[in-house]
């Protein structure tokens, strides 16, 4: 298990300046794309020419999700004097889950990928203006079998698409498709590209070059490979079926994990990092033009691939695909390869970070079994088993000047850090009441969950008496305005109420009822509208 200690975060303009340093093969410094970067998640760039690049931006505030949103799309545009603009959040084409650019289909014409939940599509977008406006959805059959954090991009000329995801014949996780337009708004099942690309680990994000027939695309397949790397190979005839054994870009290899290629111009190219493979993802480039020393000499399949094996020394043995953080909550998803030898029950860590400067803060646990609870070695070997079999069902993270997160034991993971997002009790910060439930139409709490919850909130506030705190009541869209205004005020007013009867001063405490005008989700999907549906508290002083 990697170390916490070890991990590199992007939290601050000092850190960015780790991005830009030399590569001693080619004496050319990389560096990170000026206003296009942010603290949070960048990557998935996508050139549409007018030097103008669009790409996803996951986990940022100003996402239709908020915090938790795993990509919305964003768009830089580079000036005359080589710099990047501040990036622009581009809500005509984000919803409140996953969305990636694919690119165009023609130049007014752009596509792009949608994931809310178990929903999933391909959608045009028309260009008007400096504005997309929604077309239509696109037909892709089996898209919606391709699981994982889907990615690709459409072949100049719009009639190819290749695309990266776990499939139902993938080989290990991500495999690579392709998929070929039969029709204005139709493309055929996406194919597995086959076993000369892909293998037990991740392939993901490709890109093709159809001026050289090139195909780039990340990939760990290196045995020990903790990170990804750029790989390249060469279409093989007039078919989609037959390719060059892949070649690693070495001009763009770095320590973490690189990924997501795309030319804006045949010398310049422009990919994402995480340079260590375990922090947060940032657009890159090179500092000044370089020539770009792209692998020519590809090499044929010396036979068919038929079967999948994984050698070892002496013999062969099966493989088991494991986990390197950040497989979910942050950062690009990375898996490695182990023999089953190596194979066993983790214990449990921890990586706990400030939510809004993505800097890690020390923490306590408390351990809890139904009505005690007990204080915890954060450094002990602990496994999930072991919890569950002591009776512990739920685990208190503190950190001093933080609002204190609850995780039940039945989501804790083992095969990478558990993350936890804490919010310090600061001016303007907002804390949602995740497990706050109200009878339906009523203001009325309900729940076990609830009061526990509430319970946690008011023992905070009991220690930190100097906090003034507002509430927040909020509803989704649905029904009338005037009375939705008026039942999230009362709802605010009955957390407040409760936390005065556990101790909590009444003019420490002020109420606000917003109805539906404050969505941070979408109310035309039910998800969208739950999440519209909350209680917050922010810390006014």
């Amino acid at each position: 298990m990697i170390k916490i200690s070890q991990w590199i975060f992007k939290a601050s303009s000092v850190l960015l300046l780790a991005f830009c340093f030399p590569l001693v093969l080619f004496s050319q410094q990389i560096q990170s794309l000026s206003g296009a970067n942010s603290p949070q998640d960048d990557m998935n760039p996508v050139w549409i020419g007018d030097n103008t690049l669009l790409f996803t931006r996951a986990f940022h505030p100003d996402n239709i999700g908020g915090v938790t949103d795993p990509g919305d799309i964003w768009m830089t545009i580079k000036g005359e004097d080589g710099n990047w603009s501040e990036a622009i959040h581009r809500t005509d084409l984000s919803r409140s889950g996953y969305d990636y650019a694919l690119g165009l289909e023609n130049v007014l014409t752009l596509l792009v990928y949608h994931q809310e939940g178990s929903n999933v599509g391909l959608y045009q977008y028309s260009k008007f203006g400096k504005d997309w406006n929604f077309l239509r959805k696109v037909t892709m059959p089996g898209l919606e079998d391709l699981k994982g954090q889907l990615s690709g991009r459409v072949v100049s000329g719009g009639n190819q698409i290749f695309l990266s995801g776990n499939g139902k014949d993938s080989r290990g996780n991500e495999d690579l498709y392709f998929s070929q337009k039969s029709g204005v708004i139709t493309w055929s099942e996406p194919i597995n590209l086959g076993l000369v690309l892909n293998t037990e680990g991740q392939e993901m994000s490709p890109f093709f070059d159809p001026s050289s027939n090139r195909l780039f695309f990340s990939s760990n397949m290196l045995p020990g490979a903790n990170g990804k790397d750029i790989y390249i190979s060469k279409r093989l005839g007039e078919t989609w079926d037959t390719w060059s054994i892949p070649v690693k870009w070495t001009q763009l290899s770095s320590n973490g994990s690189d990924i997501s290629v795309t030319f804006i111009s045949p010398k310049e190219v422009i990919w994402t990092s995480t340079q260590n493979s375990d922090g947060f993802a940032d657009l890159l480039s090179f500092a000044d033009p370089v020539e770009l020393v792209i692998p020519d000499d590809f090499e044929l399949p010396k036979e068919k691939i038929t079967e999948v094996t994984q050698p070892t020394s002496s013999s062969q043995t099966s493989v088991k695909i494991a986990p390197i953080y950040p497989l979910s909550a942050v950062g690009i998803p990375e898996v490695k390869m182990l023999s089953v030898e190596e194979e066993s029950e983790k214990s449990v860590s921890w990586f706990v970070i400030d939510a809004k400067n993505k800097i890690e803060v020390p923490f306590s646990l408390l351990w809890k079994t139904g009505d005690k609870s007990f204080a915890a070695d954060k450094n002990s070997d602990i496994k999930i088993s072991q919890l569950i079999n002591s009776g512990v069902i739920e685990i208190k993270i503190t950190s001093l000047g933080y609002f204190p997160q609850m995780i039940q034991v039945s989501d804790l993971k083992a095969e990478e850090p558990n993350v936890i997002l804490m919010t310090k009790a600061e001016s303007g910060n907002l804390v949602v009441l995740k497990d706050v439930n109200f009878k339906r139409g009523t203001a009325e709490l309900e729940g076990v969950e609830t009061f526990a919850g509430l319970n946690e909130i008011a023992e905070f506030l009991l220690e930190n008496p100097e906090l003034k705190i507002r509430i927040h009541g909020h509803t989704d869209s649905a029904g009338d305005p005037g009375l939705n205004k008026q039942l999230s005020l009362e709802r605010a007013k009955s957390v407040r109420d409760y936390l005065i009867g556990k101790g909590i001063e009444f003019e420490s405490l002020r109420i606000s009822g917003w109805g539906g005008t404050r969505p941070v989700a979408s109310n035309t999907t039910e998800s969208g509208r739950s999440k519209n549906r909350r209680v917050e508290l922010e810390v006014e002083r």
